[in-house]
């Protein structure tokens, strides 16, 4: 009997806010990923965007974030932690897959979270800057004594975050590391929202935001963003550290918008490398 080769329709993919990450990602599904399309974008300065889109091979309309879900099935969130709860709201409200760069939200947010247990929408974190979720997520299984987050940031990539404004700590000007913060994942993420969803993935994959340790330095010595962690729990011991490049925003870096295609790819690949 003859076989019906037809191949399935593409993902249709839209992607909320584009700034380093968003664009990156854009980019990226616009030059092929197989299996995904790019469908749509939503941004706040359209001006802008469109200038962007205009570069792409392919035409994408901008979208209000009322009509996101309704002409793609996976939302990916590349936008500022504040706006996660109205994002996820619609994409979740209409059963599709939120991918979440903005981590550190969830940890504010749980009613996200809840939602998308009661489905049929769901919600998906990249690995983002990290390292070692795979091996995290697979620790969690048994029982994880302790974690520990020691990251180091360029001091570009941390003017102007919450934390060091509320507790008047100015870093300009630094000519030796200083460290500027030492709390709990949840603290980390409340008050470097732009710097630190690393910690919110981090306690999210393990043992949880109040018991995950976070120390953060300001280092002017240094041109990367530094993650150090450390993993102690009944099947295995760990340490890992990845220096990632910074993107144009300073805050995030390169492998970030990366990682989100990767996750992307996974969701048609048919083979798939990781937990």
């Amino acid at each position: 009997m003859p076989t019906n080769t037809t191949s399935p329709a593409p993902i249709r993919v839209a992607i909320v806010g584009l700034g380093a990450i968003g664009r990156a990602v854009a980019t990226r599904l616009d030059r092929g990923v197989p299996g995904l399309e790019f469908a749509a974008a939503c941004v706040r300065d359209e001006e802008q965007a469109r200038s962007f889109l205009s570069t792409l091979g392919k035409t994408v309309p901008i979208v209000p974030l009322s009509e996101v879900a309704l002409h793609a099935a996976v939302v990916v969130e590349c936008a500022p932690a504040a706006a996660l709860p109205d994002i996820a709201g619609h994409a979740l409200g209409h059963g599709r897959t939120l991918v979440v760069v903005s981590v550190g939200a969830l940890l504010a947010s749980a009613d996200i979270v809840e939602r998308a247990r009661r489905g049929p929408g769901r919600i998906l974190v990249p690995t983002g800057a990290l390292i070692g979720l795979d091996a995290m997520c697979a620790a969690a299984e048994g029982t994880i004594h302790s974690v520990r987050l020691l990251s180091r940031k360029p001091l570009a990539g941390l003017i102007g975050a919450p934390y060091l404004r509320e507790h008047a700590i100015d870093i300009t000007g630094l000519s030796v590391p200083v460290r500027v913060f030492e709390g709990s994942a949840r603290e980390a993420a409340a008050g470097f929202p732009s710097n630190l969803n690393v910690a919110a993935a981090l306690a999210l994959a393990g043992i949880g935001a109040d018991r995950t340790r976070v120390e953060l330095w300001a280092d002017p010595t240094i041109d990367r963003n530094i993650h150090s962690i450390e993993v102690d729990s009944d099947a295995a011991r760990f340490r890992m550290t990845i220096e990632n490049i910074p993107s144009e925003n300073p805050r995030t870096g390169r492998i970030t918008a990366q990682s989100v295609v990767a996750l992307l790819r996974k969701l048609t690949a048919p083979l798939c490398i990781g937990t």
